[in-house]
């Protein structure tokens, strides 16, 4: 029995002896000793020593129990000293890492073995490290406190911390392991690095390019030479995963173009003379140009049409060879497979390329697959909204058969709810080949908003604007606001609650309390005072199209000042407006919050005289078209809105139900900046003196603008747009007409529809407060008295 165990140990010993050699090797003393130094020896044993081994006895041990020692030794007391199994056990007890040293001695019957435990990490210090913090270097490390100390993983980490530098940038980088011993066998560890400066790209070569620019291959790749004004971007610097990826952006780039067998040869970084920067070069092997030849669409599966696929992909007989339409044309054909039930297909693209022909042909091979039925919906990562508000939202339900174009259209849905950062909805493989479920991933973000406004205008006008609101009240989608605004001329404190399913049908209603002071002293001597509430209903027509009804019921107390015109006077006094309305949108923007792509408008219509002491008509139209060009971050927009105000019953509409145009909704001029306006000629000149702002019965007003980022990182939260903005405000009624009677002096009206057109650039600053907007605009096609702005600032945060 005892030699079948010594044989079965020693084949277990010997599969483990490099392992142990090693071991041996790389456990050092807490001395560091230098690269090579081995341990010290086992004592020899005499060849006379034959008499049995009546005890074995450790000495040296701290941590380790003598019973855990001795289980790793391949003799036994009893046993006669083997110097092979001997040295197998002293080779075992340091591949466990806890030795830095054992020795075995024979003193007459007794074994005894001397260990020294490896010591324990009491701390990790690092030390000379500013460009990178200590959290994200110790992320890497694999020496932790209360760890085993050993020399190997001393010496690994060392290469971690390297490699951190070497990903900033910093080749020079330098890091040396030291300790500081303390009692009981532990160890501070200390990792003195020296950061050495940021190894930049002094040049950029491309060699082999024939049809192409080195100016246009450069601008391609991520990497970028160095220069003094790329002091925010890091892409300067020299860094070999991302030369991996500007080879696979430089692939792309030239397969988009036709070059089917384009390759890079070679990434070469070069480490400058002065070891300061790198030289890379990119040896490429350009090709040959190539065009679709034949395209076909093969597939075994009965419901779909292999003549309509093949004419729906992206690749096309005769058109230049563009390498990511293939990868495009896949996706074209899962999504039609989808939209016919089939969630799980098999396309494979066969290509081949002629080069007498300079063509390439394509056959995508749809294998055969079931129709698939939904198994079940699970919805993940929603921690504070209900289930059943991101359920109702999905085109989809338990045991209806998958349709890949719901499973978009589900997730829009779900995404345009605002109250999620990321939403995924994508299918995986259920019970059995026929069967999916649909898992639906969502991030949360904050639904809740603190915002703050401020303003000011060229004659320093000063606004704030403060309001709470929570778009996902309680996880259950419903929206609640408080706002109050002041500055010097408005007051307003409002209310606004939205149930989105009210009484469980698809149903939005909602209330708006609100009390609204308005004083137009500076503009048109009056100022306004109004109390109610608002009754609102929403529902959709279609998929993109959705109406609404909304009743108000408030009173309106105007208060005039002196030197006030007659039109302005009269509308003083206290009337209540009884008011009904509806409203029509068509929208079809990928995101309504941030719209990219896609376009929307939106029709008003409000009757006033349902009761109360004012009748008019008010018709409102509101439009935008958005698209993102060149790249997903250059956003394209044409907006634009009109409206028209008409009494009837031989009644007309108080200056208070007029439009008022300017701030916020005509960058460039003030609030009521623009229209009407009772002016007085000056003596011995023909200017005008801008006096009290009359507003209008119609409006209209358009803006262009090209939203795009400037260049900065992206943790920065920096973007920029250019824009201009054109419109027209006018259409007084005949009785708040004051004709010019010619004298030097008249005080008279003035309403012409003529153009006014500003432009200017925004700043759109994403800060740690929350977003921030500075907006400078120039009116450079105005009236004389018209009132400019230049400048206008604000901004809000989130909870």
């Amino acid at each position: 029995m005892l030699r079948l165990m010594r044989r079965v140990g020693g084949a277990l010993l010997a599969a483990a002896m490099l392992t142990g050699l090693a071991a041996a090797q790389d456990n050092p003393s807490v001395n560091l000793p230098a690269e090579g130094q081995a341990a010290a020896p086992a004592a020899p044993v005499r060849e006379e020593a034959r008499q049995p081994i009546l005890q074995i006895l450790v000495e040296g041990n701290q941590r380790v129990e003598a019973d855990t020692i001795l289980s790793y030794l391949l003799i036994q007391p009893g046993d006669v000293p083997d110097p092979r199994l001997i040295n197998l056990s002293i080779q075992t007890l340091f591949s466990t890492g806890l030795f830095s040293d054992v020795r075995v001695a024979i003193e007459g019957p007794s074994l005894v073995l001397y260990v020294e435990e490896n010591p324990v990490v009491n701390r990790v210090i690092l030390e000379g490290n500013r460009a990178i913090d200590d959290e994200k270097i110790l992320e890497e490390t694999e020496i932790q406190p209360r760890a085993i100390f050993t020399r190997a993983r001393v010496q690994s980490d060392v290469q971690r911390i390297l490699e951190v530098y070497r990903r900033a940038g910093r080749f020079a980088a330098q890091v040396t392991p030291k300790i500081v011993e303390l009692p009981q066998n532990r160890v501070d560890l200390i990792f003195e690095i020296s950061e050495g400066p940021v190894t930049g790209v002094r040049r950029i070569n491309i060699v082999g390019n024939e049809a192409f620019s080195d100016r246009e291959l450069r601008g391609e790749i991520v990497t970028r030479e160095a220069r003094w004004w790329r002091f925010f971007s890091s892409n300067d610097n020299y860094d070999p995963d991302r030369l991996e990826y500007d080879r696979e952006q430089l692939r792309t780039f030239y397969t988009d173009r036709g070059y089917a067998d384009f390759r890079v040869v070679s990434a070469i970084a070069e480490l400058t003379p002065d070891q300061e920067d790198f030289y890379i070069t990119f040896s490429v092997d350009e090709g040959e140009r190539y065009t679709f030849g034949e395209i076909s669409v093969t597939t075994e599966i009965p419901d779909l049409d292999e003549e309509y696929l093949a004419r729906i992909v992206a690749t096309q007989p005769g058109q230049l060879y563009v390498g990511s339409q293939i990868e495009d044309s896949i996706d074209t054909l899962t999504f039609a497979a989808g939209a016919a039930g089939y969630a799980f297909v098999d396309i494979r693209p066969r290509v081949a390329t002629n080069r007498d022909t300079q063509t390439v042909d394509i056959e995508y091979v749809i294998n055969e697959t079931p129709r698939v039925y939904i198994e079940r919906i699970d919805i993940i990562g929603n921690t504070r909204t209900l289930d059943r508000v991101i359920r109702r939202e999905l085109e989809l339900v338990e045991g209806d058969a998958f349709n890949q174009a719901l499973v978009e259209y589900s997730r829009g849905r779900v995404r345009q709810l605002g109250f999620f950062e990321e939403v995924e909805v994508e299918p995986v493989q259920g019970s059995s080949a026929d069967r999916a479920q649909v898992r639906v991933t969502v991030t949360e973000q904050p639904t809740g908003e603190l915002a703050f406004g401020a303003g000011f205008s060229s004659t320093d006008a000063f606004l704030v604007d403060f309001s709470i609101s929570e778009r996902n009240l309680r996880g259950r989608g419903q929206f609640l606001r408080l706002r109050v605004s002041a500055s010097s001329r408005r007051q307003q404190i409002d209310i606004r609650f939205t149930e989105p399913r009210f009484l469980d049908r698809n149903l939005a209603a909602g209330f708006d309390l609100f009390q609204v002071r308005t004083d137009f002293s500076r503009e048109a001597s009056f100022e306004t005072e109004s109390t109610g509430f608002t009754l609102r209903a929403g529902f959709p027509l279609t998929r993109s199209v959705s109406g609404g009804v909304n009743y108000t019921l408030r009173t309106d107390e105007v208060t005039t000042f002196r030197g006030a015109t007659a039109a302005i006077n009269r509308a003083a006094g206290s009337r209540v407006t009884s008011l009904l309305g509806y409203s029509l949108s068509w929208d079809r923007v990928d995101n309504r919050t941030d719209p990219r792509n896609g376009f929307r408008i939106a029709f008003q219509q409000d009757f006033a005289g349902f009761g109360g002491d004012v009748r008019y008509v008010r018709s409102e139209l509101q439009g935008g078209i958005y698209r993102d060009v060149f790249r997903d971050d250059i956003v394209f927009s044409v907006t634009g809105e009109t409206g028209l105000l008409l009494s009837w019953g031989g009644d007309n509409a108080r200056i208070n139900d007029r439009f008022f145009k300017g701030g916020n909704s005509f960058r460039g001029f003030e609030t009521a900046g623009i229209g009407p306006r009772v002016v007085q000629r000056q003596e011995d000149t023909d200017e005008l003196f801008s006096g009290d702002a009359l507003g209008g019965n119609f409006y209209a007003i358009g803006a262009v603008e090209l939203a795009f980022p400037l260049g900065l990182p992206e943790e920065y939260g920096i973007r920029g747009s250019v824009f201009t903005e054109f419109g027209t405000l006018g259409l007084l009624p005949d009785d708040d007409q004051i004709s010019d009677d010619g004298s030097p002096t008249a005080v008279f009206t003035v309403d012409r529809l003529e153009p006014r057109v500003s432009a200017g650039v925004s700043i759109f600053w994403d800060s740690p407060f929350g977003p921030v907007r500075f907006d400078f605009a120039e009116a450079f096609v105005k009236e004389d008295y018209d009132r400019a702005e230049f400048f206008r600032f604000s901004t809000r945060t989130g909870f």
